[in-house]
């Protein structure tokens, strides 16, 4: 039935700080913008004379992962929420690094904000494996997690 996840939406305050935050701090690839509008629009997204910015990033061309789809409605203020991890939503989106630790210190001194430092985990027993993860926030509060799978 389902064949494959296209994209992970994210409702953004301001599309243009989302865009630098994702592309310059988070360094994934900008694909493109599109503003979307008319009836369409309108039943999509259940808003009447919606207006909506979309931008599209991507992690790398050789990634097997969706895009992060960017959405600002113009329309109407978008509501403020306060993210938290113990929230019925989707709770964060998971990006895998190679060396967690370097990329910890390479965002926080970009003055990302972060929940934690970097937590080991080894769930061998269960039939996972041994990682390393840690949260933090987007500029509108969004939760990401960072993951670093550690033979």
């Amino acid at each position: 039935m389902i064949h494959e996840i296209t994209h992970i939406g994210v409702t953004v305050s301001d599309i243009e700080r989302s865009i630098a935050f994702y592309r310059d701090v988070l360094e994934l690839e900008f694909v493109g913008s599109i503003t979307m509008e008319g009836e369409e629009t309108d039943r999509l997204f259940q808003i009447k004379n919606c207006v909506a910015k979309i931008a599209y990033l991507n992690g790398s061309k050789g990634s097997l992962a969706p895009p992060i789809e960017l959405i600002q409605f113009v329309s109407e203020d978008c509501k403020i929420d306060i993210p938290t991890l113990r929230k019925t939503s989707i709770s964060e989106i998971c990006f895998r690094v190679e060396d967690i630790d370097k990329v910890y210190r390479d965002l926080k001194a970009k003055g990302v904000e972060f929940l934690s430092e970097p937590q080991l985990f080894d769930f061998r027993k269960d039939g996972f494996s041994k990682s390393k993860a840690v949260y933090f926030r987007d500029p509108d509060g969004v939760i990401l997690e960072l993951m670093e799978y550690i033979d």
